[in-house]
Parts: C-alpha cells; sequence; structure tokens
C-alpha cells in the first residue's frame, strides 16, 4: 500500500467575508498525481498556498511527510521536499535562465558542482539548455511557463505542486507540459495538479478532486466518478442509408446490455448499460442485415457531465 504523503484536514481559510476554503480534506498518496480541478475561484490556488507554507489556514491541519505544516519548523523541513510551480510566472526578468535556476536551487541549498548540475539538468528537461543565457523576456509565454517549471524542480522534489501551469500557452507548449508531467511522475515524482481544464486532469491523474466554492463536490478515479452520475453509454452511428428492415431494430434491442434502441433516419443510436461490452455484436448484427454506416461514435460520459450533476452548472461557468 502506498504511503500517504499529505494530509489535508478540515482546512478552512477565509479572506474577509469570503470564505475561499470551507472544510477541505484529501490525502495524497505516493507516487501518485493528484488533480484538483474547478472553474477559477473554486480555491484551488488557495489550497495549494496552504500547503506550501504562503498562507496560514484558519482552521485544520496539514501534514507532509508527517511534518506538521502550520509549525513553522517542520514546514520548512517539509519545504525542502516540495517544489512549486505557481499559477503566477515567478521568475526575476534581470535573470538569464541559467541564473534563475542557480538562485531558486541555492535557496533550497544546493552548492558547488551539485548545484550546476541539478541547474543543467533541469533546463535539458524544460528543453532550454540552449537558450540558457537569455533572459525572461526574450522567451515566449510557453517557454516562461516551462523555466517557471525548471525552477520549482531543479532542487529534485518528491512532492511538486503545479497550479494551472498550462494558462495562456499555446497547444504545442501545452502539450510538452503535460509530458513532462507525465515523465515526472514516471520517474517518481508525486505531483498534485491544478487546472480548470478538464481534458488535462483527465489525462494526467490518477485521483481527482473536483472543487467549487471552498468545498470537495466530487473525489475518486477518473471511472469512480463517470460511474457515479451514469451507468448507461451510448453508441452513436451513421448509417449510409436509413434502414429498410425493421427487424434490424428489434434485433440490435434484444442483444444483452442493450435498454434502447433510437432510429432517425440515417442515425442510430444503441444505449447499453455501462461494461456490457456489446459493441462487436451491435456491429455484427448491422452486417448480418448489410446495413451500412459511416461513422461510429461512442458518447463518454466527461468530467463535466460531473460537475454539472453536482453542482448544477457548467465546469466554465
Amino acid at each position: 500500500m502506498s504511503e500517504v504523503i499529505l494530509a489535508v484536514n478540515d482546512v478552512t481559510k477565509s479572506y474577509g467575508d469570503n470564505k475561499a476554503l470551507k472544510g477541505m480534506s484529501l490525502e495524497l498518496k505516493s507516487g501518485e498525481i493528484l488533480g484538483l480541478l474547478g472553474p477559477n475561484g473554486a480555491g484551488k490556488s488557495t489550497l495549494i498556498n496552504c500547503i506550501c507554507g504562503l498562507l496560514k489556514p484558519d482552521s485544520g491541519n496539514l501534514k507532509m511527510f508527517d511534518l506538521d505544516l502550520k509549525d513553522d519548523r517542520q514546514l520548512i523541513e517539509a519545504r525542502a521536499k516540495m517544489g512549486v510551480v505557481p499559477q503566477e510566472i515567478a521568475l526575476v526578468e534581470e535573470l538569464s535562465a541559467y541564473e534563475n535556476c542557480m538562485y531558486i536551487g541555492g535557496l533550497y541549498g544546493l552548492k558547488g558542482g551539485e548545484l550546476k548540475d541539478s541547474v543543467e539538468e533541469a533546463l535539458n528537461f524544460v528543453d532550454l539548455w540552449d537558450r540558457r543565457k537569455d533572459r525572461p523576456g526574450k522567451y515566449s509565454g510557453g517557454m516562461k511557463r516551462r523555466l517557471n517549471i525548471a525552477c520549482g524542480l531543479v532542487h529534485k522534489p518528491t512532492l511538486l505542486l503545479m497550479d494551472e501551469p498550462t494558462v495562456g500557452v499555446d497547444p504545442q507548449s501545452r502539450n510538452y507540459i503535460l509530458e513532462s508531467v507525465r515523465q515526472l511522475n514516471d520517474e517518481g515524482t508525486t505531483v498534485i495538479y491544478s487546472s480548470h481544464y478538464m481534458e488535462e486532469v483527465e489525462a494526467l491523474c490518477d485521483h481527482i478532486v473536483i472543487m467549487d466554492l471552498g468545498e470537495t463536490v466530487a473525489e475518486g478515479t477518473f471511472s469512480s466518478l463517470i460511474a457515479e452520475v451514469n451507468d448507461t453509454e451510448t453508441i452513436n452511428i451513421s448509417l449510409a442509408k436509413p434502414i429498410d428492415d425493421t427487424k434490424v431494430l428489434a434485433e440490435i434491442d434484444s442483444i444483452p446490455g442493450v435498454t434502447n434502441v433510437e432510429n432517425n433516419g440515417t442515425e442510430l443510436s444503441v444505449i447499453s448499460e455501462r461494461g456490457n461490452n456489446n459493441f462487436n455484436e451491435i456491429i455484427a448484427k448491422l452486417g448480418e442485415f448489410k446495413q451500412d454506416f459511416t461513422s461510429i461514435d461512442l458518447a463518454r460520459v466527461s468530467l463535466e457531465d460531473v460537475f454539472l450533476d453536482k453542482t448544477g452548472k457548467k465546469l466554465r461557468d
């Protein structure tokens, strides 16, 4: 069983009358990528700032590596094992990329050859070594994000906190960042990945916490969250021509697991109980009746649907 390296228990945080966190609780196990998913203003950044010690919670408990993060001495010890990639790009514009990483590495106690080797490794990891002498002002938005990541991992943290790391970047840079997160995790880094892009969280994360208005509205693996809101799946089939033998509809309807068949000219929708794996039987039945089709789409329930079910609004409302 994987070790629990972070435990957040009933944490609250308010800014005046605004309750940013309303009793947040979660556990993070070693080797996981935990996704914090929610719209802007859900409390994701506040939670990350409480975990890394930039904010003090009003109440509740946080423990990392069995260290109490509300105790200043123990927080300093925990910080040595964590890296942070903040939502706002945190770079010194007057320093080159190399100097930025050297500066951050030095803050974590790296010195001499170890520091230089770690900086080179971090910049190579984000594919910026050849541009190490340039200042951030010469970088594109995506390159600045990658340098932000290099600064967050220069000291080889056990846990990496990433707060909206792909905001405002081009698709190529976004894909590069996502692949980098996967590689880091494959190499043993545990990650908390905060985003309001559900497709990123779905693609990356082992464990997902969906937040809204400072609280958890759903938590689990992708498959368990989907199972909470829907126990059926729909196969949409575009036919080459309308069905001329209605027996095919009755035959498909009799396939185990099928609960409904909807025919609309050249569009056929087959609704089945989730997990019946009757896709091949449905296609074979169309073949028996020489009913050609042009495309097939398995309609998937998304995290957007989970959020809508739990909150009554869309994720980006």
